[in-house]
């Protein structure tokens, strides 16, 4: 996994669910391997294993790096190891397949002209039907429209530039529209932005659109229905039911009776993915569920991310143009990556990451604002009031102020953190304002800091610095957990459990242990690990 993966779906989950369980509510993130993608075999065939192993081994490796970036799941399916996996997909398909809406028929497809072979997805490319932008069958990363590889313009196979021949095959076909009254019923229930209604009037616009969900492959499940032959399950109508596979087994384990074949309307769904799964995500899926099981109205906020860049060029694991998350994340340096994504992330635009700027936030940022101001305050505690929290004293009117300020500070966080105004970009900046808004209040309050008739003022002060800090701390959980974890021992607290109901003070004579804290770590992208490839 690179960091334009880390960046969107996986960071934004992870937080989402570490605020909502501060606030009481219970939240899992779900989330699994892909093993019968299409691009699977190209992998295999590429580093000469077999599908099953080759889908095991990135299974593994993305696991591995969901962990290095303090991100553990509650539910990871494995699609191909999990037992009950293949046989509840083929229910689920049967299930669309005996609605009379979805059934066999003939339409021409390609097929590679010297093997024979069946192609789409990954395997062509050409311009789009939508945006005529060149992209690889079945769905335009740009657009966001699906096509079905047949209506591409000047189609090319992907390993050999050729051109593929088009034939009539026999596939399960979904005729996608004429569910947009149902689809855009679904989007008045919960969370969708509108660049995901803007697509789906978008692509019901059209005369017609015919989806094929199943497609001729030796890798993948098969229907159980005998009407094709050769064919499996198209993954992405699979990873319909794999949401619905997931929640069933988390359910085991939470001791709750979750089904997948019995969804239940009281589940609330958050959906978090790239804008070039969001017709998966927010229109076909919909359609499917509503075959499926008729009377389940599911409930479900989307959180789309564009596409992040790098170097100004898209993240690509095919050219191995990324950063890979094994290369930058350590204990040492989790914190700052995250923080950087968080900052960063493309949420309604496409954004760019370079090393340089990465290197200018944790040196500029989080050691030079950040931590200096953590270990002055130690500092001064340490020479001032023996290395406990002073009592607070007289109040100024600018005391007052800076807590009021303190107290935005918390309200904006709780609603950039939050169900419906979810952005991990002005989390970020929010927690970066509580720190610059201590700094400035710090260097406001020094004239007089070692006055001796204006010490009670100054305690207030002190006081007031280690309330934010203590803020900071509390609300820089979801997003940087280790580091809120530590600067909360610092401040002999435990680790943050709760979202603070307000902006409280440190209690008096508390030891303080801030003045000789590293809470990052100076390096560089890539440093000990390996080099952006």
């Amino acid at each position: 996994m690179h960091l334009g993966h880390l960046s969107g779906p996986y960071l934004g989950a992870d937080a989402y669910v570490r605020y909502q369980r501060m606030n009481g509510a219970r939240a899992w993130h779900l989330t699994g391997s892909d093993d019968f993608q299409s691009y699977v075999l190209g992998a295999a065939r590429r580093d000469g294993r077999g599908p099953a192993e080759t889908a095991a081994h990135y299974s593994a490796e993305i696991a591995e790096t969901l962990r290095l970036m303090d991100i553990v799941p509650d539910q990871y399916t494995v699609t191909n190891g999990d037992d009950g996996y293949r046989s509840g997909l083929r229910a689920f398909f049967s299930r669309v397949a005996a609605s009379g809406q979805v059934a066999p028929s003939e339409a021409p497809a390609l097929f590679d002209p010297d093997s024979g072979e069946y192609v789409y997805e990954g395997e062509v490319r050409g311009g789009c039907p939508g945006c005529g932008d060149t992209t690889g069958g079945n769905i335009c990363e740009e657009c966001g429209e699906p096509n079905v590889c047949t209506d591409l313009a000047d189609p090319r196979l992907s390993r050999s530039g050729k051109a593929p021949e088009a034939r009539p095959v026999r596939r399960f076909t979904l005729p996608l529209h004429k569910f947009a009254d149902d689809v855009a019923e679904h989007h008045r229930l919960g969370r969708v932005p509108a660049r995901l209604r803007e697509l789906a009037d978008r692509v019901f616009q059209r005369d017609g659109l015919d989806v094929p969900i199943t497609h001729p492959s030796r890798w993948g499940v098969a229907p159980q229905e005998n009407d094709v032959s050769g064919q499996v399950i198209w993954v992405w109508p699979e990873m319909a039911y794999g949401f619905l596979h997931g929640i069933e087994a988390l359910g085991r384990r939470a001791s709750e009776d979750w089904r997948a074949d019995a969804p239940d309307p009281d589940w609330k769904i958050v959906h978090f993915f790239g804008y070039d799964n969001s017709f998966y995500h927010a229109v076909l899926y919909p359609a499917l569920y509503r075959l499926a099981h008729p009377d389940w109205h599911p409930d479900i906020d989307y959180n789309v991310n564009e596409f992040y860049l790098l170097d100004g060029e898209k993240f690509s694991t095919s050219r191995r143009h990324a950063v890979w998350g094994k290369e930058i994340l350590s204990p040492e340096s989790v914190d700052a990556v995250r923080f950087f994504l968080a900052r960063t992330r493309p949420e309604g635009r496409r954004t760019n990451f370079t090393r340089d700027a990465y290197a200018a936030v944790l040196r500029d940022t989080l050691i030079g604002t950040w931590q200096t101001w953590l270990n002055d305050l130690g500092a001064r505690i340490a020479d001032h009031h023996d290395g406990r929290a002073p009592d607070a004293g007289v109040w100024t009117p600018e005391h007052t102020a800076f807590l009021d300020r303190l107290a935005v500070r918390r309200t904006a966080l709780a609603g950039a953190l939050g169900q419906d105004g979810f952005s991990l970009n002005r989390a970020a900046d929010e927690l970066n304002g509580i720190v610059e808004d201590a700094v400035a209040f710090s260097r406001l309050e020094a004239p007089a800091a070692r006055i001796d008739r204006w010490s009670s003022q100054a305690r207030s002060a002190i006081a007031l610095e280690l309330a934010a800090a203590r803020l900071l701390s509390r609300c820089a959980l979801p997003v940087m957990p280790r580091f809120a974890a530590r600067l909360a021992a610092a401040l002999g607290d435990p680790v943050p459990a709760k979202w603070p109901d307000g902006v409280e003070l440190v209690p008096p004579d508390t030891a303080i242990d801030l003045a000789k804290q590293v809470f990052f770590a100076s390096e560089t992208v890539g440093a000990g690990r390996g080099d952006v490839s």
